[in-house]
């Protein structure tokens, strides 16, 4: 905190610096929680005529916010290039900070904004990777964990989206200096995630990545295949040349399988959300396994996360998932992937 306030004086008075899409349904579930109140938002698009009329005070620049609201908490929605600015600010001002994904434009982006974490080991910083929170994939997550379909062989993930969505001509996305990376950094990161989640770390990497159908300076397609150091094998395709939105990540176990497939988001276009249980019968001739399929009917991970958030500043609970180190991690895999495509590496300048 910022020392001008108390932590037993609840609701704590949080900042929303970008108010864009993600920042505006961030808000909704921070309004709907008793342990914050949104006072304030900044955006650069706003001005006299477009800052809504709802009590906030609103600003054009992060840090005339900053320095002229009395704050406990700050939510950073910015794009890649200033997010880890703002998220160290906030830091250094005595805020407990919650940065959405991607932590930055590459690895060193985030190294940054831990070497200041370590320096307020009183502050909680937390990033928003909600698709951990998802039911489905807390399920999975549970029954891996729980052994009963035997250990981890390998995982197959596909998540994908349109053009329109994605890669517009005006879109920040589409530039490197700003974005650090296309489809996967932007989108492919939470499968990333989530196949960490699931096996562990990656130790081994072979890719291609290619921008060959939109011809922008960051990929429309990247194609990994990883391997921990226990054996276990991640195969990757995240792309913006899917046609459709489509989400699926296969999990192959010694005893059967989890398959999710679909996810449901705000714009509902990845499908249902399901999760089907495969348990192996080596007895059935056939070998038909048996199979149980769950339906998901609401998305409750906004919602988890910022419950979490919550718990782990007013009441000392660990963060359990998006910490910076998981923040790390996971754009080290990013990255890693990146630059096993040696091509483009070279092309780009990247390292881990």
């Amino acid at each position: 905190m910022n020392g001008r306030r108390s932590l037993s004086s609840a609701p704590l008075k949080v900042g929303i610096a970008g108010y864009g899409i993600v920042g505006r349904r961030r808000r909704s579930v921070l309004d709907n929680h008793p342990d914050f109140e949104v006072v304030t938002a900044c955006d650069r698009v706003f001005n006299e005529v477009s800052a809504p009329e709802d009590g906030l005070q609103y600003y054009t620049n992060y840090q005339d916010m900053l320095d002229e609201c009395d704050l406990d908490v700050l939510l950073v929605c910015m794009t890649n290039d200033i997010a880890p600015e703002v998220t160290i600010a906030g830091l250094e001002l005595g805020l407990h900070v919650f940065c959405e994904k991607p932590p930055g434009r590459d690895v060193d982006d985030i190294r940054k904004v831990r070497i200041v974490e370590k320096k307020c080991p009183k502050l909680k910083l937390m990033y928003g990777f909600n698709h951990r929170h998802h039911e489905s994939v807390q399920e999975a997550f549970q029954i891996i964990k729980s052994g009963e379909l035997g250990s981890l062989l390998n995982l197959k993930g596909t998540y994908g989206k349109s053009q329109i969505v994605t890669f517009d001509q005006d879109d920040w996305r589409t530039k490197r200096a700003i974005s650090g990376g296309g489809v996967l950094l932007d989108q492919g990161i939470h499968m990333v995630d989530l196949m960490r989640l699931f096996a562990g770390e990656f130790e081994e990497f072979h890719s291609f990545i290619s921008n060959s159908q939109w011809n922008f300076e960051v990929e429309d397609n990247a194609y990994a295949l990883m391997r921990t150091s226990d054996g276990i094998i991640g195969m990757l395709h995240s792309s913006a040349t899917q046609w459709r939105h489509r989400f699926s990540l296969e999990i192959a176990l010694t005893k059967g399988s989890l398959i999710l497939g679909g996810i449901l988001s705000g714009s509902k276009s990845y499908g249902a959300e399901t999760l089907t249980i495969v348990k192996a019968d080596p007895d059935n001739d056939a070998g038909a396994p048996k199979e149980t399929k769950i339906r998901y009917n609401k998305d409750p991970s906004w919602e988890a996360e910022i419950k979490a958030f919550s718990e782990a500043v007013l009441d000392g609970k660990l963060i359990d998932h998006g910490t910076s180190d998981d923040a790390l991690k996971t754009m080290e895999c990013v990255y890693n992937i990146y630059c096993a495509d040696q091509a483009w590496k070279n092309k780009h300048n990247l390292s881990v």
